[in-house]
């Protein structure tokens, strides 16, 4: 982002700015931000705002690198403990080489109570990690005593505990207090009376609530609303009121209500004040008084450190009963006076030297999440203290020796003092698949590296694959790769990263996607190997089948996933939990067909249409004509074919297509105009010719009304640059699917409009063809051809032949394969041209450039921030896995940074299916047959009822029926050998099966089994 300029670098900023939006990111670009300490937790909120492109960040450190530095800061390496370099002045190239845009500059002065803070004036936001209370005071005084306030944070990790406090000032207001899109309502009633009730469309609830405002347009009737706004009280899901419409003309039909976004002002008390009263965010419900009782016990300690110069020691008893004595005086200080938990303080005291790298992951995401808030205004702010934890690893740990803490002098020490020397080699042994190295994987490598995951001599080992290059758009998340990465293999550039942060880790990068296709590779005897599998993944189908993979070879998985400032986190642990196909999500609505033919409400619509147009008639269309071509190998091949009735699949269309093909620049500006007038005045004119706006249904009620809307025909002008800019990347796609060269002359305005001066356009004619409304009917496969249609074909055919226009060349067309990213080669600019065309044509609010690439790419809104946060969370979850924690230890997390809210919940039991007289199955059991050569599907049945007492009456494999008694035929089947049935490939030495057996009461379904797995021979497992 230039900040002179303040134009934003799309192909780097695109997925943030669907997170922030554009007013937001150019604020961000004028803020200068001060940071302190750079340890785990300050490298974590830098790497995150440098990331997201703020102008400037100054970092402060006055301690120099240690050891112990090496397991905390993924930006400290060997060589700056080697020449004792001061920790800012270690990481500050590091840092500045995550964004070109983002100056970073380092400071080493000391910072006390007794320093000058008027330096402080030139930052908008302050933060603080690492710093005594006291200080923290002192420079929250004095950022609150300018004007305007400087924003102050500051946040602390301490062991397995963890504290965030912000503080944006009295009065800090927000200008979009949630980020999400305002919600459009259709109205189908509004009454007069006092208040007003407005109803909303059958089945589609408004999704309002009380206190929001909303503005009206397009009310026929009660005009006078249109373009007012009005606050909201929500009566029920599908109505609500807006004041008094008595006086108000009476309500006819159609109308929308948008949801206005209003201003919001959020007040903050100083940090001294807030020490005796805080106002928090609860994460856990299920432990509502923790957060006070982390608070009293952290203020305790910070008294500790002040008398004793120290933080307690590593499993001191001791210090854990002078700490505990000092958290009972602070409780009566405050004033909810809280309940002091014994366990809290103590391993507060046993491990607050120590440092757990995902905890400070987690927090720095979010921290960073209220850095980038407090100098845009965008998003709620958090009031304004969170604490989390991580004392579900110690607290069923086996290991509670104090030995088990104490530091070995190695990177290890602070995770060490965390989770106990035991852990920690249970970490180093640990054979990790991690599934993608996009944000979310490139940041649990940072967390594996810093974990010392896989880095065991004997076992132990961190294998990743993806299949995708890197790209300018990754850089602003995917924290591992910078801009001379781009086009390398994500896979091999993140491996090479994560041995920069340690270089004892034994990684693996593989370039493959994990599928059905690659069974070879990553087959059961690949999943033995596995510890643990982690997907780093954007969609939901190489989840679902990964799942699978885990489930069928009991495998503990840990997922997670952004959208925006969004995220979430699931661990799935065998016999313990459910797995990830357990649920589904409900299905992503259609748009129905008729809706996009031929009546779009919303600008989604539009967009998808035009989405669709480029999909038929630059990549579609030109694939069939090809694939056509390489059938038949010329133009009197195929006429010959025809002459002789044969009907050859395609024919119509491909034939069609030659004839109108474009030869020349002035052609496809031509064939560019005639789509114009097609489908933005004479689609237009024949809807309203098929559906004049007096047309009613048989109930009465007009066919024109809201959610339809009648559309207007779009009369073509050279002097509108929407029409023109359709025109332009129209011609565009057309040249290059037909391969015609272009040169910057023939794109002035003056040829373009010497070309459209020629054009000759036909005259509108209505035709009696039927028009769809009916939203459940789906788009028809394939459109008949008439015999007329045929005989044309022919004529036509003979005409090309015969003026020489079916060479080789002519039979060939270069489709094009949509890409979102690439801004020169028209695609986007192609889908926002038509799509704001039909938009006017129908009066519905046209979309910028940003939005259509948006939603017509499918592209998910991403930030750092709650990337960051979620692998942080997972990352935690593996040290459970591998410590064999209980249910009860594991969490769950969803979280949506912008509003802010963070909730831990228990995962989903796995539940136990019943077959009967006792006999139960979960998703995780599976039986197991061993057959020989001669093994019949009846000794199979045998084999399963003498192994598991119950006997099978239908036997399934995949989506083939093998045993059904009531089908004809398949009582002979049980005389079959299983290999004839089952018909295994030669390597295979086993198949899953599924079987169920015969309920209890007759006319009741079958009951369901686990799946069965039939061995060919006895020792093939």
């Amino acid at each position: 982002m230039a900040t002179d300029s303040m134009e934003i670098d799309d192909a780097l900023y695109s997925r943030q700015r669907y997170v922030l939006g554009d007013t937001a990111m150019q604020k961000m670009a004028q803020s200068h931000v001060f940071l302190s300490g750079m340890g785990g937790l300050g490298v974590e909120i830098a790497k995150n705002v440098v990331l997201a492109g703020i102008k400037a960040l100054t970092i402060h450190d006055t301690k120099q690198c240690q050891t112990w530095d090496l397991g905390t800061n993924f930006f400290i390496w060997e060589e700056d403990l080697k020449n004792q370099r001061n920790r800012a002045e270690a990481v500050v190239h590091r840092i500045a080489e995550l964004n070109p845009y983002v100056h970073v500059a380092s400071s080493t002065v000391p910072l006390e109570e007794s320093t000058d803070l008027s330096f402080l004036r030139q930052y908008q936001c302050v933060i603080l990690t690492e710093a005594r209370l006291s200080l923290q005071k002192v420079i929250n005084n004095f950022c609150r005593s300018q004007h305007p306030p400087i924003k102050f944070i500051s946040s602390d990790i301490y062991g397995i505990w963890s504290r965030l406090f912000c503080d944006l000032g009295d009065e800090f207001e927000v200008l979009d207090a949630t980020g999400e899109d305002p919600k459009e309502v259709f109205i189908s009633n509004i009454t007069q009376s006092d208040p007003g009730i407005v109803t909303c469309l059958e089945n589609r609830p408004h999704k309002l609530e009380t206190g929001q405002s909303v503005t009206f347009r397009e009310v026929n009737g009660m005009s006078s609303l249109n373009g007012t706004t009005h606050q909201i009280t929500v009566v029920s899901p599908y109505s609500f009121s807006i004041g008094n419409t008595s006086t108000l003309k009476p309500y006819l039909h159609g109308g929308i209500a948008v949801q206005r976004k209003m201003p919001k002002t959020f007040h903050f008390e100083s940090l001294e004040k807030q020490l005796r009263n805080p106002r928090y965010l609860t994460a856990d419900f299920s432990k509502p008084e923790v957060p006070l009782q982390v608070h009293a016990a952290m203020l305790a300690l910070d008294r500790f450190h002040t008398s004793r110069r120290r933080l307690p020691n590593i499993g001191c008893l001791q210090d854990a009963q002078e700490l505990l004595k000092l958290t009972e005086a602070v409780s009566e200080t405050l004033e909810s006076k809280p309940e002091v938990d014994e366990d809290i303080v103590k391993w507060l005291s046993w491990t607050a030297r120590g440092f757990l790298a995902p905890l400070a992951a987690a927090v720095g995401g979010i921290a960073s999440q209220e850095v980038l808030k407090a100098v845009t205004g965008k998003f709620s702010p958090l009031q304004q203290w969170l604490y989390v934890d991580a004392i579900d690893i110690v607290e069923y740990s086996e290991q509670t020796n104090c030995e088990e803490f104490l530091p070995r002098g190695d990177r290890y020490d602070a995770l060490r003092a965390c989770i106990g020397d035991t852990l920690c080699q249970k970490l180093h042994h640990l054979n990790v698949f991690l599934v993608g190295c996009g944000a979310i994987g490139c940041e649990m490598l940072k967390n594996f590296a810093l974990l010392g995951i896989g880095i065991g001599p004997e076992k132990g080992k961190v294998t990743i694959t993806d299949p995708d290059l890197i790209e300018k758009s990754n850089l602003n998340r995917q924290f591992l790769f910078r801009p001379h990465h781009i086009q390398k293999p994500k896979s091999v550039t993140a491996a090479a990263a994560a041995l920069s942060i340690n270089p004892q880790l034994k990684i693996e990068p593989h370039l493959n996607k994990v599928c059905p296709a690659t069974e070879n590779i990553y087959g059961d005897k690949f999943y033995s190997t596995q510890d643990v599998i982690v997907m780093a993944l954007d969609n939901v189908e190489a989840r679902r089948y990964i799942d699978s993979r885990c489930v069928a070879n009991l495998r503990p998985l840990l997922d997670s996933g952004t959208m925006g400032t969004k995220g979430h986190t699931e661990v799935i642990v065998p016999h313990l939990t459910e797995s990830y196909n357990s649920h589904r999500d409900p299905p992503e609505e259609e748009i129905p067909f008729c809706t996009l033919k031929s009546f779009p409400a919303f600008i989604e619509h539009t967009i998808q249409w035009a989405r669709d147009k480029f999909e038929s008639m630059f990549s579609h269309k030109p694939s069939l004509f090809n694939k056509f071509w390489q059938t038949y190998s010329s133009a009197e091949e195929v006429l010959q074919r025809i002459e002789f009735g044969e009907s050859l699949e395609g024919c119509y269309q491909v034939i069609k297509s030659l004839s109108r093909r474009p030869r020349t620049w002035s052609q496809c500006v031509e064939l560019a105009r005639i789509k114009f007038e097609k489908y933005f005045n004479h689609k237009a004119l024949q809807l309203l010719h098929s559906f004049p706006l007096d047309t009613r249904l048989k109930d009465g009620s007009l066919f024109w009304q809201s959610p339809k809307r009648p559309p207007s025909p779009v009369q073509f002008e050279l002097n509108d640059p929407l029409h023109i800019s359709f025109i332009l990347s129209s011609a565009k796609l057309f040249a290059a699917v037909h391969c015609i060269p272009i040169t910057e002359k023939d794109l002035s305005e003056e040829a373009i409009q010497k070309i459209l001066s020629e054009v000759t356009v036909k005259e509108f004619i209505p035709s009696n063809k039927i028009v769809q409304t009916d939203e459940t009917a789906r788009k028809p496969d394939q459109i008949p051809v008439s015999s007329e249609d045929e005989r044309y074909a022919m004529t036509q055919l003979k005409k090309i032949i015969c003026s020489g226009e079916a060479t080789k060349s002519d039979l060939q067309m270069a489709p094009l394969l949509f890409e979102k990213d690439d801004d020169t080669n028209g695609h986007i600019d192609f889908i926002t041209a038509a799509s704001n065309l039909r938009a006017r044509m129908y009066n519905i609010e046209p979309a910028d450039r940003l939005k259509t690439k948006r939603i017509a790419g499918k592209i998910i809104p991403a930030i750092a921030t709650s990337t960051a946060a979620v692998s942080g969370l997972v990352a935690l979850e593996l040290i459970k896995i591998i410590g064999g924690h209980p249910y009860e230890a594991y969490k769950n997390c969803f979280l949506n940074l912008a509003i802010p809210i963070i909730i831990f919940t228990e995962t989903a039991e796995v539940r136990k299916t019943d077959i009967r007289n006792g006999i139960t199955f979960t998703i995780w059991d599976s039986w197991a047959v061993y057959g020989k050569e001669d093994f019949t599907l009846s000794n199979f049945i045998s084999a399963v009822k003498e192994k598991y007492g119950i006997e099978p009456t239908m036997v399934v494999q995949g989506v083939k029926m093998l045993y059904v008694p009531v089908m004809p035929g398949h009582a002979k089947r049980l005389k079959l050998m299983m290999h004839k049935l089952v018909k295994p490939s030669a390597d295979k030495k086993y198949v899953d099966l599924t079987v169920s057996f015969a309920p209890e009461n007759d006319g009741d379904e079958d009951l369901p089994g686990p799946p069965v797995r039939y061995y060919f021979c006895k020792g093939d497992n």
